[in-house]
């Protein structure tokens, strides 16, 4: 028996127009050149230019005949929101996914050290700037026409870490925000869900697993190994597809079994 390896019909995401924020590399890129691979149009953004230029010609590279353009800005600017989402319907015709990847985590330790700026920053660009790009969305047509919205949250949000609380905060909070949502917007047929991924090996964690901390972290992992970007991208490919299409307000683990552990 032979077995194909055309992706199913309900994974084919042709005709769909996507938003990827925070995609000039790790799970952003990830996830928008597996969009792409699936049929989407995708627009990808982050704050620098040059890099997210050379994101687009990678996401052509593997993909050739996608279509794919790069719309740099500062994902806290309401304007860059709206211009990203107006971009989106300008390439696909409409925006039908989006993805909130944007994420950053300045503070490490104690909370009780923790500079009260650096925490409200983490929360802006986490959690407020991804509901603007939502709400974004909404008003550029998602409303009428539905879609689907993946946050990507953390293992994180879900768990205490002792390391990186304030990032677990803000992505509990995009947890709850998530839940939120899907409930709000059920009746315009926008299905919202998030991920909630472990230690991807990416440049963003590259802290983490430092030197020995990587062969130590990997021991928490009952599939042994740290995840890949691919890992986050086929999962948010599923949840924007109608493969999915009964899923709304869910958060998937995405982590190699640590959250079956009991340690972070």
């Amino acid at each position: 028996m032979t077995h194909s390896t055309s992706i199913p019909s309900t994974s084919d995401l042709t005709g769909k127009s996507a938003l990827v924020t925070g995609a000039s590399r790790g799970i952003g890129l990830g996830i928008a050149t597996e969009l792409a691979r699936r049929g989407a149009s995708v627009v990808i953004t982050s704050r620098k230019p040059e890099p997210l230029a050379a994101a687009a010609d990678e996401i052509r590279a593997a993909v050739p005949d996608a279509k794919v353009t790069a719309c740099p800005g500062n994902t806290g600017d309401e304007t860059h929101r709206s211009e990203a989402v107006a971009a989106t319907v300008e390439l696909g015709g409409a925006i039908d996914i989006l993805v909130n990847n944007t994420g950053i985590n300045p503070l490490f330790g104690p909370l009780m050290d923790a500079d009260l700026g650096a925490f409200r920053k983490i929360f802006d660009t986490n959690v407020v700037a991804g509901l603007g790009f939502i709400q974004e969305a909404f008003r550029a047509g998602m409303s009428q026409r539905g879609g689907a919205v993946v946050n990507i949250a953390s293992v994180a949000g879900l768990r205490s870490s002792g390391v990186i609380a304030a990032y677990g905060a803000s992505k509990a909070a995009m947890i709850r925000l998530t839940s939120e949502l899907a409930w709000e917007l059920g009746k315009n047929n926008i299905r919202v869900n998030a991920i909630a991924p472990a230690i991807v090996r990416t440049r963003f964690a590259k802290d983490l697993i430092a030197g020995e901390n990587e062969a130590r972290a990997i021991k928490g992992y009952p599939l042994g190994r740290l995840g890949e970007t691919e890992d986050i991208a086929r999962a948010a490919a599923f949840l924007v597809s109608d493969e999915s299409a009964w899923i709304t307000g869910q958060t998937l683990a995405v982590d190699g079994g640590l959250l079956s552990t009991g340690t972070m």
